[in-house]
């Protein structure tokens, strides 16, 4: 047998099916060949020991976008734009003034409203000055109306008085007189007779004629007295009249307040017309309200716009995030806080990051037209949620990172 022939008859013996005790032989006669294979085993179990625990820790998907504000810039008042201060894809700093309308009407309509405001606040002075004057004539009023009713009822109390005193008078007169009347009487039948002397019955006619008179001037005096004491009542009444005129001297004070506190809202009235109009001559001055760069610039010189129509828009890319829509058998070990990196097709360079929030619903449910599984025909299909992924800052200092781009999102779970 040829040497040739006995090594392949060794092999035979040692490589058959199910023939352990040979290859043991075999490996027993062939240490290094039993190391090498010990050795390839170790290293197989290592790899993919290594690989497991390498890819058991992390989700990634392809499924994810650059995400970030858009915000569009509107005129917040119609006018003709004289003046557009930038162009397409520009950065701008907050504050830079991005747009011009004419100011002329807005100018004007400033100076009417500050002219308002001028004369309401004069108005407002006038009605301030009234309130003192007008508490200050009603208090006088009150109490000169009161003394004149005092002095108007002394009036009709001495009216009365010197009115019974005529009437006293007059009854006086008026018995006197009916007793030298009946005196003159008696003389006439006595004088017919030659009872009594010629010079008697001229003295009787004399007396009865003086008690006449003084019955006619009894009578004068009381009419006299009776005209004094309408002349006295008619007083009075216009004293009272006069006193309760002046009682209503609150009431006139309260009118006058309330002129003043109506005057005072028609300043602030005009002074809210004056700020709206201060702020409408802002507002044709259109300024950037953060940094970013302009996008969708639709606007130019000597266009008419309109109040809340769109100009442009301002991309902020200081604050950029990534939206990755995950599977949602992946985020069984998923939480916020978690470490991530992502991967950027446009650049081929990774940037850190964290997870920062997990959406509330899976993205068919905030579409437009969300699915309908209440059907006959349901097939079960994985959704994917949309994980929020916030970058460290510091990594995009050109500003290289724009929304949409897309990019590969690798989160670690362990």
């Amino acid at each position: 047998m040829t040497p040739s022939d006995a090594a392949t008859t060794e092999r035979i013996d040692t490589g058959g099916p199910g023939n352990a005790s040979g290859v043991i032989a075999f490996l027993r006669r062939r240490p290094r060949v039993a190391r090498g294979l010990a050795a390839a085993a170790a290293v197989i179990v290592l790899v993919t020991a290594v690989a497991w625990l390498y890819f058991a820790g992390r989700e990634s998907t392809d499924d994810a976008q650059i995400d970030g504000h858009i915000a569009p810039i509107a005129a917040r008042v119609g006018g003709t734009v004289v003046a557009v201060d930038v162009g397409d894809n520009q950065e701008v700093k907050a504050g830079a003034v991005l747009v011009r309308l004419d100011d002329a009407d807005y100018k004007v309509a400033l100076q009417r409203a500050e002219a308002d405001l001028a004369e309401a606040r004069a108005q407002a002075q006038a009605a301030r000055e009234e309130v003192p004057i007008t508490t200050t004539t009603s208090a006088s009023g009150l109490s000169s109306a009161a003394a004149g009713v005092t002095r108007a009822a002394a009036g009709v109390a001495a009216a009365q008085a010197r009115l019974d005193a005529a009437r006293a008078r007059l009854r006086e007169a008026t018995a006197s007189d009916t007793r030298l009347q009946r005196d003159l009487e008696r003389a006439r039948t006595l004088v017919d007779k030659d009872e009594i002397s010629r010079q008697q019955f001229d003295a009787a006619v004399a007396a009865a004629a003086s008690a006449r008179a003084a019955v006619d001037g009894a009578r004068a005096s009381v009419a006299e007295a009776e005209h004094a004491r309408a002349q006295a009542n008619d007083g009075l009444l216009q004293a009272q009249a006069e006193l309760r005129s002046a009682r209503t001297a609150p009431n006139q004070v309260a009118i006058m307040r309330a002129r003043q506190a109506s005057a005072e809202a028609k300043v602030q009235q005009a002074q809210a017309v004056v700020e709206q109009a201060r702020l409408a001559l802002g507002y044709t001055t259109v300024i950037a309200l953060t940094d970013g760069v302009v996008s969708r610039k639709t606007v130019q010189v000597g266009e008419t716009v309109q109040a809340g129509q769109p100009l442009l828009a301002l991309v902020p890319l200081d604050d950029v995030w990534v939206t990755a829509n995950f599977k949602e058998t992946q985020l069984r070990h998923m939480h916020p806080g978690q470490r991530a990196v992502v991967e950027v097709d446009t650049y081929g360079r990774r940037y850190r990051g964290r997870v920062a929030s997990i959406a509330a619903a899976t993205g068919a449910r905030f579409s437009v037209l969300p699915p309908e599984n209440a059907t006959g025909n349901y097939i079960k299909v994985v959704q994917r949620i949309p994980v929020k992924i916030v970058l460290d800052r510091g990594q995009d200092p050109k500003h290289l990172l724009r929304p949409g781009m897309s990019v590969v999102p690798t989160v670690f779970t362990r």
